[in-house]
This record gives C-alpha cells, structure tokens and sequence, in this order.
C-alpha cells in the first residue's frame, strides 16, 4: 500500500515537471507557428550575419534563447533550437556566447542566398595592406557589433609602426558606429587622424526614421568606458555622440566625400571632395548602401526627388509617392500618415512586400483599411515632372498630382570604389 505521506513529496515535483512540460510545448507551438509564418511571407532568409545551429552539438538547454535580445528570433522546437523569424535576427552574436556547448556559428548570407562582402581578415585589414574594414560595409549592421569592430580595427592600426612621412597616421572614413569609436580609439592612442563624413556625424543611424529604437545593449567607447545606452532612440543617441565629439574634440571633416584611395609611398593618397591628403593607413566605416539606387527615369533629377525621409513634418500638405517595398519603404509611408497630413502613395514593382518586416506591413496596411494611404502593388514610376508623375499600373498608366517623391529603392554597395582601391569582394553562402 502506497505511504501517503510519498505524495506530499511527489505532487510537488510532478506539479512543477507537468507546468515545465506544458510551458515547453506550449513555446515549441509558438516558435513553430513564427516559422511557419515567416516561411509564408517570404521571411525565411536572414538579412546578414545569423547563427546556424549544429543540432547535433545542441542540448536544448535554452541559453540562446534566453540570451537574444530581440524577443522570439530564437526557439526550441523537439530539444533543439531553431531560427523562428530568420529575416528578425540582426547578428547581436549574444546566442553564441551563451551557448554552453559552443553548438552555434555565426555566418554570412545562406547556402542560397550569398551576401557581398569585402575582402576582410581576422585583423580587420583587406586584402589591402594598411587599409582596413570595420562596421557595416563588413557586414556588422548592428550599432554594438559595429562600436566595438572600430574600436579592435583601431587597436590594431595603432599597434603597426608609424611613417611620419604622411599627413596623418590614419584617416577613418565614415562617421557612423564604427567610425565614431574608431576616432575615439585614434585619439586614446595618440595617433593623428582625421575623420571624414560626406555627410554629418551619425551615418546610416542620422537617416533612420524620427523616434526608431537603435540600441539596446551596452558598448564601450574609447575614452568614455562602458556606456549603459538600452532602448535608445536615434535622437537620443545622436545627441549622446555630438556631446561627446564635443567634449573630445574629435577631428572631424564633414560634408566632405571619399572618392578615391591610391597607394604611395608606404601609404595611401586619398582624393576627396575637397583635397587631397596622405595618411600611413585607412579605416573604412561607410555604409553598405554607398550610391542610393536610382529609378532611371525621365524627371528624376528634379529637386522634389529624395532618396531617404528624414523629418516627416516638412511634408505636411503635400502629395508624396514613396517607391519601395522594403522596411525604409513601409516606415516611410506609414509616418508620414501617421504623423501628418499628406496624401500618400505607396509604390511598389512586386505583388507583395516580401521582404518588410511584419510590423512595418501592419502599419501598412492599418493606414490602408483606414483610406489614409493608397497602394499600389505591380506599379512603376515612368516620368517625374514638377507637379505630377506618370505611375504604370498592369498595362495602363495614371498621372497623378505630385509634391514630393521619395525613393526608397535600397542602395548599391560601392563595389567600384572598392575594387579601384585594391580592394576584393567576395560572396559569401553561409561563411563564418
């Protein structure tokens, strides 16, 4: 005859193992449920650098999960973790260092779709001596990943011996993430530098869209230490940067364009916009978008064409088209419905935002059903004049009244550039 007094010891347990049990299934149907649905939208593809899970080398235990910052990108489905919403992952890397059992690699581009990459080694220099890569135009998108690659590149320009024969023992290009940290670096290690920005300091981050969540891990900084910036903001963390430019008295150069980079005398010239100088080595720290892409069509070069939004206030009132059907796209349309009261139509050449992120296609089509913004899927801009554009729709083509419009095409990786530096790109299919 069973005791009992057994069950005020094993009903606990049982209790506690069948909330364990029913909270496990309960995630597996969930994170299943995300993949199906990102396989159903076309969002099956990372972005960029992604983990890979060896399932033979996973124990389930759910560090990655845990680990990943940006909520149910991760998943365990039958004891193994998986990738749930795959075009969501942005490359933190905090699931491979949390993994116990070293089961996760991070890798570039998928065995079906590659990524261009520049020539890159473990020391951040190209194939190029004395020329380096760090942040974005590497493939680290993500603001940390991006500070702390420029501030390593920079560690390790400073370690090779100086050639007092140049202007400046390193120029760094670009004022972004990477770049900031990278100045930062120089400036620590005593170096003579100087950074160049075509346009201000922020980079890609200045053209995100007003109020966009940015950070949400720490990052350290050259001269400043550990900086506690969670869930900021672009304004936020704008404003943070000039401050400590300002502080620092960083050697900055902006509205000034890199065009050209020429080895010479154990260095490099580099040609800009508005001089020509010689520095010992080279930082890259410029955006993967390089040369916006262009519609090719007659009007394009009217001064109502832009190709980023930047404030939606300053179309207040006026009729706007925006072209694209990725995330710059959707967040630019939607804004400006959201915050002010343009007319608005969304132009995209395919028959669905395949590769927008859920939310920014919820936005969408929220504005949609409240007839706040028109959109047009299979449609084309054919000739931009001063006050109208010719859109092409299926086979009929409709001018409509036009203030503003704003292309939001993606960009071209400056390739070009590149390659007339000495530069190689390589494709990578899931490389680590």
């Amino acid at each position: 005859m069973l005791d009992i007094s057994i069950l005020w010891y094993v009903g606990p347990l049982l209790a506690v193992m069948g909330v364990y049990v029913f909270s496990r299934r309960r995630s597996e149907k969930r994170t299943l449920s995300l993949h199906a649905a990102a396989v159903e939208s076309g969002l099956d593809e990372p972005p960029t650098l992604h983990p890979v899970i060896d399932p033979l080398l996973c124990i389930g235990c759910g560090a990655c999960v845990a680990a990943c910052p940006e909520g149910d990108i991760l998943g365990l489905v039958r004891g193994k973790a998986m990738l749930a919403e795959p075009s969501e992952c942005i490359g933190h890397g905090a699931c491979r260092a949390a993994c116990p059992v070293k089961a996760i690699t991070l890798v570039f581009g998928t065995e079906t779709r590659g990524i261009d990459l520049p020539h890159v080694g473990p020391d951040f220099q190209t194939n190029v001596p004395g020329i380096y890569i760090a942040g974005e135009l590497g493939g680290m998108g993500l603001i940390r990943n991006a500070i702390e690659q420029g501030r390593q590149a920079m560690e390790q320009i400073a370690s090779r011996p100086l050639n007092g024969s140049h202007e400046y023992d390193v120029i760094v290009v670009g004022a972004g993430p990477a770049g900031f940290s990278a100045s930062l670096g120089a400036k620590a290690a005593g170096l003579h530098y100087v950074l160049i920005e075509q346009e201000a300091l922020g980079g890609t981050v200045a053209h995100y869209p007003r109020g966009k969540l940015v950070m949400t891990q720490p990052a350290d900084l050259p001269l400043v230490g550990k900086v506690k910036l969670t869930d900021v903001r672009k304004e936020d963390l704008l404003s943070f940067w000039l401050e400590v430019a300002e502080e620092q008295a960083l050697h900055i150069s902006d509205a000034e364009r890199v065009d050209a980079i020429r080895p010479i005398n154990g260095g490099f010239e580099v040609s800009t916009s508005l001089r020509n100088v010689t520095t010992g080595a080279v930082l890259l720290s410029i955006g993967r978008r390089g040369t916006p892409r262009r519609l090719n069509v007659p009007g394009e070069d009217l001064p109502k064409v832009v190709y980023r939004l930047i404030e939606p206030e300053q179309y207040a009132g006026q009729r706007v088209v925006v072209v694209g059907g990725g995330d710059s796209a959707l967040e630019a349309a939607a804004s400006l419905v959201e915050e002010t009261d343009a007319e608005v139509i969304l132009s995209h050449r395919s028959e669905a935002f395949s590769r927008a992120k859920p939310r920014n296609r919820e936005r969408v089509a929220a504005a949609a059903r409240a007839h706040r913004l028109r959109v047009l899927m299979k449609s084309q801009i054919v000739e931009i004049w001063p006050d109208s554009v010719a859109l092409q729709t299926g086979g009929a083509t409709e001018v409509v009244p036009n203030d503003a419009v704003i292309v939001c095409a993606g960009g071209i990786l400056p390739t070009d550039f590149l390659r007339k530096a000495g530069i190689s790109i390589e494709t990578k299919y899931g490389a680590a």
